[in-house]
């Protein structure tokens, strides 16, 4: 047997090893700079641990743009990841919705409708003629007789659209694994979440929709602080608007909460204002009992209201046409649209979101507490000190932007470390002594300065509440349920799937001017490049096999 025999049996059955090899291991490389194909180790472990099939139909195909194109390969690649973890427990298949007859279509549409994804329409201009296209963003993640839609096309909305794309496309795994973990969570297993209650005259039904939210993912409990005994039994608690005072033993029960590693969520107001009239109504200072603890947390949420020229609008009467009322939408500088956020993976990819009567937060040292500024205004403020007028008549104003002068404030606040207590070196009533702790463990506090922000609106004709985040003016939907649920997730686990909003996929743009200078000799080299390599082989081999034969 000759060598070169010997080298091409030896080069075949290396092949025939690794393609045996290849169908009972899978292997992944990423070697990316960004790591975009490695999936977070949250959600390995809900995949790892997956009790059932789970199956995902995806509605993201078709013929499609190139940007969208570009996130339905994503969301492909990142499927294709969670089959090679969850292996037999998971499964997926892509649907194309605009298939099939009409009447077939509408039906689909319907259905996906129905469980929150609405189709989108796309324009463009093709061969000078305007174009309208449906795709339909999202997937249906099903598990065990029940389903859940999931929005793939997320990001800001003031963003560019390929800035919106690439926001969606960073999103996919944390989107899909938070369905997915929202669906087979086995009973018994689910994190505990605590609301306070007592504290708030605001109806039950303006809570509706994020209390209900909540209940998807965790389970709810109601924590009264007035009861005997710590608080104790949850991973998270939630204080969200009170209006009513809390007192000292209260206090001390939240701040050994905290001391002892608790998690906490405060969505607090730092004035009252009951109504509002054409005639004025005065925004009060809301005294909660609370400002020693925020203090000595290394926050203060400050007695004052913020005017901010970037704003929503309210239907106001700005006079008459012959014998009927104009009303009209006008800025009402009081309600800011929130649209700055700091590094977080609680706000990464944030839409806006929708602020009412909003304090300031400011920052005080604190020692072994670290700061992350989550929420703020726009730059163009005004910062009234309570008590102050409010009235309607300030929507019919033309506002002078030399006058918003107040620059970026802060509304959100997260605080992370190990928290002293607030009632250290002060003698304690033998009823409190036990258990307490003067110096605390690793813990976290989100404090947010708008209690409106988890308040949803309702609508009065059909007694129905809407959405959180819904203005029912502009019909608009922002982003308060995504921040509050974000919130949650990265309270209660702050290294589970939470830590996939952190990814970042760089856009890398070519330069259009340069395009459109140089396409010509880019397409030239393009076809003609692969021909003269595939002439320049074929020479170079004949040459070889003409010295080797001429011997």
């Amino acid at each position: 047997m000759s060598l070169s025999t010997k080298r091409f049996l030896g080069l075949l059955l290396g092949l025939i090893v690794i393609n045996l090899l290849s169908a009972f291991v899978y292997a992944r490389f990423d070697l990316t700079s960004d790591k975009r194909y490695t999936l977070t180790d949250g959600t390995r472990q809900l995949l790892a641990t997956l009790p059932a099939r789970v199956h995902v139909d995806v509605y993201l195909t078709g013929n499609l743009p190139p940007g969208f194109r570009r996130l339905e390969t994503a969301v492909r690649e990142t499927l294709e990841g969670f089959k090679a973890e969850g292996e037999s427990n998971i499964s997926y298949r892509f649907i194309d919705p605009i298939t099939g007859t009409t009447t077939e279509q509408n039906k689909r549409l319907a259905e996906l409708a129905a469980l929150g994804l609405q189709p989108t329409n796309l324009f463009a201009n093709q061969g000078g003629k305007r174009t309208e296209q449906l795709v339909v963003p999202g997937a249906v993640v099903h598990y065990e007789g029940k389903q859940i839609g999931v929005l793939l096309l997320k990001g800001n909305k003031a963003a560019s659209p390929e800035e919106q794309l690439n926001q969606s496309y960073e999103g996919v795994e944390y989107q899909l694994a938070a369905a997915i973990r929202r669906l087979t969570q086995p009973e018994g297993s689910r994190r505990r979440v605590g609301l306070v209650f007592g504290h708030t005259q605001v109806p039950p039904e303006r809570f509706s929709d994020v209390l209900a939210s909540i209940q998807e993912t965790y389970d709810l409990f109601f924590v009264d602080l007035r009861k005997p005994g710590p608080v104790e039994g949850v991973d998270a608690l939630l204080v969200l608007k009170p209006d009513q005072p809390f007192v000292e033993s209260e206090i001390f029960k939240l701040d050994q909460y905290v001391v002892k590693g608790g998690r906490a969520l405060f969505v607090v107001d730092g004035q009252r204002i009951d109504s509002v009239g054409t005639e004025g109504s005065y925004a009060q200072p809301l005294v909660l009992g609370l400002d020693e603890l925020f203090f000595n947390w290394g926050a203060r949420v400050n007695k004052d209201v913020v005017k901010d020229l970037n704003c929503g609008v309210i239907p106001l009467n700005v006079g008459n046409m012959g014998d009927k009322p104009n009303i009209q939408l006008v800025p009402w500088r009081f309600y800011p649209v929130l649209n700055s956020f700091g590094d977080s993976p609680i706000t990464r990819n944030l839409d806006a979101i929708y602020g009412r009567f909003v304090s300031t937060i400011d920052t005080v040292r604190a020692n072994g507490i670290h700061k992350t500024v989550l929420l703020k205004t726009s730059a163009y403020t005004q910062v009234l000190k309570t008590p102050t007028l409010v009235s309607y008549n300030e929507a019919r104003q033309q506002p002078d932007p030399a006058t918003y002068l107040g620059g970026v404030r802060s509304v959100g606040t997260l605080l992370e470390g190990s928290f002293a207590s607030l009632f250290a070196n002060q003698l304690l009533p033998d009823s409190l002594k036990n258990g307490y702790r003067e110096t605390g463990v690793a813990a976290k506090v989100l404090l947010c300065s708008d209690g409106d922000l988890v308040v949803n609106d309702v609508d009065y004709k059909r007694k129905a509440p809407l959405p959180l985040g819904y203005d029912r003016f502009t019909r608009t939907q922002f982003a308060n349920k995504d921040f509050i649920l974000n919130a949650i997730d990265y309270l209660v686990d702050p290294e589970g799937l939470i830590v996939a909003r952190q990814r970042e996929v760089p856009l890398r743009p070519l330069d259009s001017v340069k395009i459109g200078a140089e396409r010509t000799q880019w397409q030239a080299l393009n076809v003609l490049g692969p021909l003269a390599l595939v002439l320049a082989l074929g020479l170079i081999w004949q040459a070889i096999r003409r010295r080797q034969y001429a011997r």
